[in-house]
């Protein structure tokens, strides 16, 4: 009788739990009431569609912040430049008045450990109470220090 033989391969496993944070073109105040909820549905859709997962999302008049667990087949740059076209294509397309609105080029993309989740989670839905003291400007900047992440201020804005 032959001896059988069982191989077991590899399997991949991620946690890539990723804070989000980008702002409208020059910082408009272009996400009002009309879009704001539909916007960050439609962004929901788009993660689901990539393969994340949306933890959870917020958006303010002049950016946005969003906590998802990311795809093990998706480059942050590819996932990004997807949600960011299509929920800007679907701006334009879904409210004709809204067709000045555009993201900032750039982005803001914070590893979040599995432990610390909740506090992000926490920190995404009180943008609001958030923004009473500290501008979109202020804020990025301090999560920018917050993770020693080196910038140049004349470039970050762009």
């Amino acid at each position: 009788m032959k001896e059988k033989r069982y191989f077991i391969l590899a399997g991949t496993f991620t946690f890539l739990g990723i804070h989000f944070v980008f702002s409208t073109k020059n910082r408009i105040l272009l996400i009002d009431n009309d879009i704001n909820e539909r916007l960050c549905a439609y962004i929901g859709g788009i993660i689901k569609k990539l393969g994340g997962i949306l933890i959870e999302i917020n958006a303010m008049p002049d950016h946005i912040h969003f906590y998802t667990y990311m795809p093990k087949n998706v480059s942050v740059s590819k996932f990004m430049e997807i949600v960011k076209g299509n929920s800007s294509k679907w701006v334009h397309a879904t409210f004709p008045g809204k067709d000045n609105f555009r993201w900032q080029d750039g982005y803001g993309a914070f590893s979040v450990s599995k432990s610390l989740e909740n506090m992000v989670i926490q920190y995404i839905r009180n943008q609001q109470n958030h923004h009473q003291k500290k501008s979109f400007q202020e804020e990025f900047i301090e999560i920018l220090n917050k993770y020693d992440i080196e910038y140049d201020e004349n470039y970050i804005w762009k």
